[in-house]
């Protein structure tokens, strides 16, 4: 049984995962570091302004730390912080009740109930 105060404690990080490309970005992440001309190609069709907007977020949070290559050419990287990483169990559990009731679980429910009849 979840504590009544539940969805108060989780909220925070509800807001940054509602956000539009936050749980797309973050997977990204999960698989190592990124620079931004990468994380670009692989959530087209995401605007640059878009992805800086999400990464700031993320980094204010302290989900993401930014590292800046003063090279020429200029790069900068993304990385995930160590409570950033943190979330992964969150985005296994989520593969894994889709794995087990799929994409609609409505589906599945309906599916379940005419095989028992």
């Amino acid at each position: 049984m979840m504590d009544n105060s539940c969805p108060g404690k989780v909220e925070p990080i509800l807001e940054i995962l509602d956000s539009k490309w936050m749980l797309l970005i973050l997977f990204e992440l999960f698989n190592g570091v990124k620079r931004f001309g990468q994380l670009r190609r692989k959530l087209e069709p995401i605007s640059p302004k878009t992805l800086t907007d999400r990464l700031r977020l993320l980094e204010e949070k302290g989900l993401v730390t930014r590292t800046l290559y003063p090279s020429v050419p200029l790069h900068v990287e993304y990385e995930l912080t160590e409570s950033g990483q943190g979330l992964q169990p969150i985005f296994a559990a989520m593969w894994q009740w889709t794995q087990q009731y799929g994409a609609d679980p409505r589906l599945t429910a309906n599916a379940s109930a005419e095989s028992s009849l």
